[in-house]
């Protein structure tokens, strides 16, 4: 799989398909509307994100990060064209027209909308808040200023900010000192040791969910990604929170966890249509089913390492 696809001809493709198939899978009023599709995405999500502290904070912060991580699962990676309209059609079933994803009034951007999220998420110094939910919901947030810098309204950058604080201390151990991730602006290396550390979780973890492993993919991927785009320094100032979360992980099950029966096996993978169509019409939950996905797709590219990709692979029937 390629993994990063331009996104114009995204675009273009996913106008076409719209508009081959007889039963729509957005409701658009224009040709133009369906051209900017992906970006539908991009905005109900920040919209989620900035809308979540004024209900569930944590569960409606996933759900708004889920739809830019799916935006970008899509655009990055060389997808099946029925997956992505399975994948928008998902998102119309079940929260694209709540309360959570309506409109904010147009406004003129923020100009340092990305700073002021990224002062939120450093406001919490060392601290691992809440399995490093901060840090990912604030890489979602700046991600989509960034794509779509109209988007970054006062009311919806101060909704943003206000969610980065929202998080609680979680489980914030003193790191293990044997914990030495690689800079995250080194992305190769620091895509590599994220990877290691989820294939141990996996493992560890076998029968008791995927959570630790899931979570070990997108917060280190977020940090990764701060790093890439320009925000090395609210990157590296989570590097003491993401040590203590991967100090948590390796500690494996702890006595009185519950038991979860885990997936069954499958050879199908998020990039194809039957993935998704077999998951059902409102098995999103809180959206894990895309966070885990990206951050696996965009960590597997970085880390360029054939023999770890297919260690992964083998075992991403767990996760996925």
């Amino acid at each position: 799989m390629s993994h990063f696809c331009d996104r114009r001809e995204f675009a273009t493709r996913m106008a076409a398909l719209l508009a081959s198939v007889s039963v729509p899978v957005f409701e658009f009023a224009s040709a133009e509307q369906a051209a900017n599709a992906p970006q539908r995405l991009v905005r109900l999500g920040i919209n989620a994100l900035a809308r979540a502290p004024e209900l569930n904070y944590f569960n409606d912060g996933h759900r708004g990060a889920a739809m830019i991580s799916a935006h970008m699962m899509c655009t990055d990676n060389e997808f099946d064209d029925a997956a992505v309209a399975r994948i928008g059609q998902l998102f119309d079933l079940n929260w694209a027209n709540s309360k959570l994803c309506q409109p904010y009034p147009d406004g003129d951007p923020v100009p340092d909308a990305a700073a002021q999220v990224g002062k939120a998420l450093a406001a919490g110094g060392t601290l691992l808040r809440q399995v490093g939910h901060d840090a990912i919901f604030a890489m979602h947030a700046i991600k989509a200023f960034e794509m779509m810098p109209e988007l970054a309204t006062p009311e919806r950058t101060a909704g943003v900010c206000r969610l980065i604080r929202s998080f609680k201390p979680w489980r914030d151990v003193e790191p293990d000192p044997e914990v030495d991730p690689p800079p995250f602006a080194e992305s190769a290396a620091a895509a590599r040791f994220v990877l290691q550390e989820a294939s141990e979780a996996i493992d560890r973890f076998a029968g008791y969910g995927q959570g630790f492993a899931g979570h070990m993919l997108t917060f280190g991927q977020s940090l990764i990604e701060l790093a890439d785009s320009g925000h090395e320094e609210y990157a590296e100032g989570c590097r003491t929170a993401f040590c203590k979360y991967v100090t948590v992980t390796r500690q494996g099950p702890q006595p009185g966890d519950r038991k979860i029966a885990p997936h069954r096996p499958s050879e199908l993978r998020p990039e194809v249509a039957e993935y998704w169509n077999k998951r059902g019409d409102h098995t999103l939950g809180l959206g894990h089913v895309f966070k885990y996905p990206y951050a696996y797709y965009d960590l597997v590219a970085r880390a360029d390492d054939a023999e770890l990709a297919e260690k992964l692979d083998a075992k991403a029937w767990r996760i996925f």
